[in-house]
């Protein structure tokens, strides 16, 4: 097949040149990731089915490999603030959850994750930009657009990731981010949700199917700013015609999920039976929420998109335009396929017999 110089271009502006789609491909078929090599770009180029392009100054990195510009955490947590834009340091902001989370990060002894301590020939082989959760014991603090669900105004609701849940009524204050962190955060915690504990806490399942992250910080890069606006619009349109449900506010999950975890009766087989199964409905349910989020890194990547799903992956692209959104609704979202193209890393998306990631 002949390559014009216009395709090509439109191949770099995508992918970067440092490394080539097919030694990408390569790699994530060495370590078991599914991955479709279909154009993630469904429309023609140029356009002319009328999506919304960036400013020309827009300045986008197209020439460094994005692959790979992820590291490994443990844990990705999302607070609520209500906004769509935040200080350039969230982790600065007085007397905000994010600060005293960090503070308690750097100040908490830190357990090893449960299967770090595994012999080495025991455990995955990743490559750079595709690990598992167990990798790591950093946790990643994002502040999210997303309100509260609390009557209290001062207390939040925080989103766990790759746990897919939400943990209610935490204070805004040291005290609450110590109890957050004991409760949910300190990497030797299973990732399945506490039950049974003492807590003033309430957690839940998040009651989506899939929570589409895209970056809007614009005091740290107006590129998400702008792109994100862009794309949650697309998002949500893509996802409407293809039969989803979408919000971009969180619906009180005691009306669809039942009472929280906390309040489980079962033994620990059941209740993680019981859970595996809320997951797994969720999961064919076509829900989708939609946040704005705090600054994740590569802004030169604009726009940037985390997608967490119940199975636990973590998928993060790069590089999106509203012209990729809808081969990444019908790959990602629905077909359980990574597009390596718009890949830059992930995480839990290595799946050895599996031929999706919406396999269990």
């Amino acid at each position: 097949m002949t390559i014009n110089s216009n395709d090509l271009h439109f191949k770099n502006s995508i992918f970067g040149t440092g490394l080539t789609l097919e030694a990408l491909q390569a790699q994530l078929e060495s370590v078991s990731v599914p991955y479709t090599d279909i154009d993630c770009r469904s429309c023609p180029n140029p356009c002319d089915e009328g999506h919304e392009s960036y400013p020309n100054k827009f300045n986008v990195d197209t020439e460094s490999t994005m692959f790979g510009s992820v590291k490994p955490y443990h844990r990705q947590i999302v607070i609520s603030t209500g906004k769509m834009d935040w200080d350039r340091e969230i982790t600065s902001t007085k007397n905000s959850l994010a600060a005293h989370v960090q503070h308690v990060m750097h100040t908490a002894p830190i357990s090893a994750p449960p299967s770090a301590t595994e012999p080495k020939n025991k455990r995955s082989i990743h490559i750079s930009g595709v690990f598992n959760c167990s990798d790591s014991n950093k946790i990643s603090i994002l502040n999210g657009s997303h309100h509260t669900i609390s009557d209290n105004p001062e207390y939040e609701t925080v989103l766990v990731f790759p746990d897919f849940k939400m943990v209610t009524e935490v204070p805004r204050s040291l005290d609450g981010a110590k109890a957050l962190w004991d409760a949910a955060l300190e990497p030797s915690v299973s990732t399945l949700p506490p039950v049974n504990e003492k807590s003033n806490f309430s957690s839940w399942i998040i009651p989506y199917s899939c929570v589409i992250l895209l970056c809007s910080h614009k005091r740290r890069d107006n590129r998400c700013h702008i792109a994100a606006a862009q794309l949650g619009q697309a998002f949500a349109h893509t996802l409407e015609e293809h039969g989803w449900t979408v919000d971009t506010e969180i619906e009180h999950p005691l009306h669809t999920m039942g009472p929280p975890l906390e309040e489980l009766q079962g033994t620990d087989e059941e209740n993680e039976e019981h859970i595996t199964k809320q997951f797994q409905e969720l999961a064919s349910e076509k829900r989708a929420l939609i946040l704005r989020n705090s600054h994740t890194g590569g802004h030169r990547y604009a726009g940037n998109c985390i997608i967490y799903t119940p199975q636990g992956s973590g998928v993060w692209y790069g590089r999106v335009s509203t012209h990729e959104v809808e081969s990444i609704v019908s790959q990602t979202l629905e077909e359980g396929l990574i597009l390596p193209p718009l890949l830059r890393g992930g995480m839990n998306i290595s799946r050895p017999g599996c031929k999706s990631l919406n396999d269990w």
